[in-house]
């Protein structure tokens, strides 16, 4: 139990703070403009509708472009557990964007077919719909845009503390020092008892324990603080959270078994006490089962309508390397089964295979390894993946998945297996032409334990939307390293 020291230390500092503080005043001010800036744009897309009609069809009333405008403002903007998000994404916004026009003009269109006998009615609400939906996507674009390369420049990033200095507390401060768009930039922490065996952290100072709580918080003007694992009793933790919110800051949880929490989890009350519960997973049900059939469909159709873009890929590689044109190894894929995965050449021959190349401690094999054998022709390749595209071949075949995973050669995730954490999960489902980990920034030798838990992350919240999403991402990236 804890003392009584320790229960009434943060609530002592109160006296000496007394102020409150302006934690996030710029956020909230975004996202107080965020509603007026969508009307605006739904106001300019009804003006569009009205002046330039691009068929003869009467004008829409004005009470029901009111009631499709209040529909959509209140889809997007009505408080819901999604709305206190710290992150930026920019297509799930989109993707939530055209939910909110879709229900908003059915909402219109069900009432004007019973409430009048107008015949234009369908085609006037698509109009509407699509130019509506127009609107707010580029503007929503915009923005999001805007918004998240002012916090990869430091402009809007919220001052953070974080509370526990162990394990995940610097793990916390790694991915946020790692990830300048979430927007939180991570100050020091608080722990009574700090754990300093690991520089998750980046060497971030231990700023006090729980009753310097309010001393820290005027002296770095916090505006976001992160509960994690601390050697602080619960109760203190409780008055911490307490405090912060008189003060006006925004919190965040890390809660107890992060490691299995994902975006499916369904959260009931017995009395006041919350229950957790995590779904079943399965990869081997009827979903993932559906998602390998369209793999291969897809893959499919994508081999004959970039046949003409492959032949060119495959010319290239003949004039610079000759034969063969195709560089085929062994990877570890479902099961750990075992398949021969197919790239175009990039990189010269060479007599001296001299084994596995040598890594650094914690980082995943990939990109140039050992001397730089790659031709011009095939730099370009690797650097925008085109060199990948091949491996529709594996996916066609059933070999691998659109979306997944990376494989790994058997050496390696044999090695792996027994040294890195959850590194086996990876093979749950089948291996990938493009992931999760790699949209996030790692390919090549960077991060193993990074790359396993974003793997394990899309395993474990897996959709059909995530794999879109991914696909995008992926095109993205693709584009852009071929502009650069």
């Amino acid at each position: 139990m804890a003392s009584t020291d320790e229960l009434t230390a943060p609530a002592a500092s109160v006296s000496r703070v007394t102020p409150r503080v302006d934690a996030g005043a710029g956020g909230r001010r975004r996202s107080a403009n965020r509603p007026l800036v969508d009307a605006v744009l739904i106001v300019l897309a009804f003006l569009v509708e009205a002046v330039a009609p691009p068929t003869r069809l009467p004008s829409v009333d004005a009470v029901w472009l009111v009631l499709f405008a209040v529909c959509v403002l209140a889809f997007r903007h009505l408080p819901t557990a999604s709305r206190g998000r710290i992150r930026i994404d920019v297509l799930n916004e989109m993707r939530d964007l055209v939910l909110a026009t879709t229900l908003a003009a059915m909402i219109v269109l069900s009432i004007r077919v019973v409430a009048t006998n107008d015949p234009s009615v369908a085609v006037q609400t698509m109009r509407l719909w699509a130019l509506a939906t127009g609107f707010l996507i580029i503007g929503s674009a915009v923005l999001g845009q805007a918004e998240l390369r002012a916090r990869q420049r430091g402009e809007s990033a919220r001052a953070t503390l974080i509370v526990g200095a162990g394990n995940v507390g610097r793990l916390v401060a790694k991915r946020l020092l790692e990830d300048p768009g979430v927007g939180l930039r991570p100050i020091g922490f608080l722990d009574k008892r700090p754990f300093e065996e690991h520089g998750n952290g980046r060497d971030l100072p231990v700023l006090g324990a729980s009753w310097n709580l309010d001393d820290v918080v005027h002296q770095h003007r916090i505006q976001h603080v992160i509960f994690t694992f601390s050697s602080e009793h619960h109760e203190v933790l409780l008055a911490m959270v307490k405090r912060c919110q008189d003060l006006g800051i925004s919190i965040s949880l890390v809660p107890r078994f992060f490691e299995k929490m994902t975006r499916k989890i369904a959260i009931d009350h017995v009395g006041g006490l919350p229950l957790i519960s995590v779904p079943h997973f399965d990869p081997k049900g009827w979903q993932f089962r559906l998602k390998y059939f369209s793999d291969q469909v897809l893959a499919g159709l994508l081999l004959v309508l970039l046949s003409p873009f492959l032949v060119a890929c495959a010319i290239a590689v003949r004039l610079s390397l000759g034969t063969p044109i195709f560089y085929r190894q062994l990877r570890v894929g479902l099961d750990g089964e075992r398949f021969e995965m197919v790239k175009f050449r990039t990189m010269q021959d060479t007599d001296d295979e001299g084994g596995l190349p040598r890594l650094l401690p914690g980082t995943a094999p990939g990109g140039v390894e050992g001397i730089d054998r790659r031709t011009p022709i095939g730099k370009f390749m690797r650097r925008t993946s085109l060199d990948e595209l091949p491996q529709l071949v594996n996916v066609f075949r059933g070999e691998m998945s659109l979306v997944g995973p990376r494989p790994e050669r058997p050496e390696f995730a044999e090695l792996f297996e027994h040294d890195v954490l959850r590194y086996g999960e990876r093979l749950r489902v089948k291996s990938g032409i493009t992931g999760w980990a790699q949209v996030n920034g790692l390919r090549g030798q960077t991060s193993l334990h990074d790359r396993v838990e974003w793997d394990n992350y899309y395993i474990e919240n897996w959709s059909l939307w995530l794999d879109l999403k991914i696909l995008l991402l992926t095109v993205r990236a693709m584009v852009r390293f071929a502009a650069d």
